[in-house]
């Protein structure tokens, strides 16, 4: 005997059309609400407040650069705790579909690896010679797995341990029984992180700018007659960015900004006799009123994509703009610190 499902009773197929339409409705509400809801940035935070609270809490004192690695610890608790927790990795609807908040938690994990290394290579340590701290060299590893990995390992499961090698190193500094680890606070371990940051910012200064078509000349080899290049490279080329990558490059600038400019406030803290020494700290606040503008709402449902002087605006432009400043300004600082 052959089943149909004309045989079911109109009643009950009524009743299970409902109830498949219902769930389904229901599922697409879910997917809706929770695009909606993880689509945010975080706001910004006080560096200071934040390290006070955590020492307070853990019995702490804030010893010499206790709020930069407090901070640094910050940055990736809000990379993985945040509303919707890490995205980038996820393969399942909505956030398969999502990729500004991705590409903003790339911008922030390029500053986290960045501060990480320069805490084991420089921060941590008083000379060339001396030993590397261990948490920080196991750290800095586990934050440079690749950040799309979802499985063996997770991506996130391997920051958090990153996480954790962090937090220890913070109660090591803040133990006057631990002297083997250390933050040294000088000038030349500054301007060595902030080496970095100039070339991080150079490089998302020109790629917001990309978003409209335009003329490029090769300057790599300028002002030297001698150097050379692997291969040939057009003396002049037009470049743009594809449409479809726009937004993703606007929201890694806004994670790379959002976490410096946190990190440059706790730096503030932790360098500042070095800084009065310098009479930098005008300098550092500026770079960090530069970036606070950067991090300003945007108001428009999406990244338009105008013209220079087109009718309609350019949000790449407007932030390859506040990025170039202070990037500008980074360079200065850092020739102030060069000085004896």
């Amino acid at each position: 005997m052959n089943w149909s499902p004309l045989a079911i009773p109109p009643s009950v197929r009524r009743i299970l059309l409902w109830s498949v339409s219902g769930a389904l409705a229901l599922y697409v509400l879910w997917i809706l609400g929770a695009w909606w809801w993880w689509d945010f940035e975080p706001d910004l935070f006080d560096p200071l407040e934040r390290a006070e609270l955590r020492a307070q809490s853990r019995g702490d004192s804030l010893v010499t650069g206790y709020v930069t690695t407090a901070t640094t610890v910050e940055l990736v608790e809000t990379l993985l705790d945040k509303r919707g927790g890490y995205l980038s990795n996820d393969v399942a609807p909505p956030t398969v579909w999502m990729d500004n908040v991705p590409s903003w938690e790339f911008g922030v994990l390029l500053q986290v690896r960045d501060v990480a290394r320069a805490m084991r290579i420089d921060f941590s340590r008083s000379q060339s010679q001396s030993k590397e701290d261990p948490d920080l060299n196991q750290a800095e590893a586990k934050f440079f797995l690749d950040s799309t990995r979802w499985l063996f390992p997770r991506a996130e499961g391997e920051y958090r341990d990153g996480l954790r090698l962090l937090q220890s190193y913070l109660a090591r500094i803040a133990d006057p029984e631990q002297s083997d680890a250390q933050f040294y606070a000088r000038a030349d371990n500054l301007r060595n992180w902030l080496a970095g940051a100039e070339t991080r910012l150079g490089n998302l200064s020109l790629r917001l700018s990309q978003s409209v078509s335009s003329k490029q000349f090769d300057l790599a080899l300028a002002g030297d007659p001698q150097a050379q290049t692997a291969t040939q490279i057009p003396k002049e080329s037009n470049v743009q960015t594809p449409w479809t990558e726009i937004d993703d490059v606007f929201y890694e600038a806004r994670g790379q900004t959002w976490a410096l400019l946190h990190l440059l406030r706790a730096v503030k803290m932790d360098f500042a006799p070095i800084l009065a020494d310098k009479n930098a700290e005008v300098s550092l606040h500026q770079i960090i009123l530069v970036l606070e503008q950067a991090q300003h709402t945007l108001w428009s449902p999406m990244v338009l994509n105008g013209g220079g002087f087109g009718p309609l605006p350019n949000h790449s432009l407007v932030l390859a703009a506040y990025i170039a400043r202070a990037n500008a300004a980074l360079i200065d600082l850092r020739e102030l610190l060069s000085q004896g």
